[in-house]
């Protein structure tokens, strides 16, 4: 394990890694005010809007029954409503944050926490996921750290990406959620088309450090397999504590991802506590 965490320091300090959070990780940071996993969200959503008990726990599907019977205004309202309150960054968030070289951050949470850890940063912005039923002709936009719109062009020259492929509630309050919005993008993601040309330039060459998330359902697997497509050739690394299922053992294995068996706030005591490569 030493050698593993020293491999990822220094990776880290170099640049070459590429941060995928999931919303698990927002657990590492006290009292939370949203929820912090697909199932918390679903049964969220479904206490502000009655849906069929038999979905009440699928958030895509307790998504599209909302933009399906009561507009998808109103789905947007109860997303804007559940993500408001503001979300403190984790030590996590905050360590990312810190680095020296951050080429790309990949969160994939709705959720601001990690916009609020990277504020300080000189030079970055973020790229977020859009819906096409909002924006028929488009797959992201592009914001500044004040949260005006921008350009691709503006994107390629920041020191920093956050990549929020979901969509976020700040600045625009975008989100992808419900099943017709993932099935848009999963119908073009295997020839990389709503992946924005600057994360693919990104993350040419870098490894990815997967934490807080899980690989259990196709979604998962999906969003982590395209993101990291025509990256390095690894070794990449997943936090992953407790029990795995046989496709996330099976996902690991096709991907070179090296599981580390390892809570995230341990791993973050470990990784926090040993020599920055110089």
């Amino acid at each position: 394990m030493d050698a593993i965490l020293n491999e990822i320091a220094a990776a880290l300090d170099k640049g070459g890694v590429v941060p995928y959070l999931g919303p698990e990780l927002l657990e590492q940071g006290g009292d939370n005010p949203v929820p912090a996993s697909f199932e918390a969200l679903a049964v969220r959503l479904s206490a502000r809007v009655t849906v069929p008990f038999k979905i009440r726990t699928n958030m895509t599907a307790a998504a599209q029954y909302i933009e399906n019977f009561k507009h998808r205004k109103t789905l947007v309202a109860v997303m804007k409503e559940i993500f408001q309150p503001p979300v403190a960054p984790s030590a996590l968030h905050r360590y990312f944050a810190s680095l020296p070289k951050l080429p790309l951050l990949v969160d994939t949470w709705y959720d601001a926490a990690a916009q609020a850890a990277l504020a300080g940063r000189p030079s970055w912005g973020q790229i977020q996921g859009v819906s096409r039923a909002e924006h028929r002709d488009q797959w992201v936009k592009y914001y500044q750290t004040d949260g005006t719109e921008t350009s691709e062009a503006q994107a390629a020259g920041w020191d920093t990406v956050l990549y929020k492929p979901f969509g976020s509630i700040a600045p625009a309050a975008n989100f992808i959620v419900s099943d017709s919005d993932f099935v848009e993008v999963l119908t073009e993601i295997d020839i990389q088309t709503p992946i924005p040309p600057v994360v693919q330039a990104l993350r040419s060459g870098r490894s990815f450090l997967f934490i807080g998330c899980h690989f259990r359902n196709q979604l998962e697997r999906a969003y982590a397999r395209q993101t990291m497509k025509r990256s390095s050739d690894g070794p990449h690394w997943a936090v992953l504590p407790g029990e795995l299922t046989k496709n996330e053992i099976k996902f690991l294995e096709e991907q070179n991802i090296q599981r580390l068996d390892i809570a995230a706030a341990d791993f973050f005591e470990a990784l926090h506590g040993l020599p920055i490569a110089a």
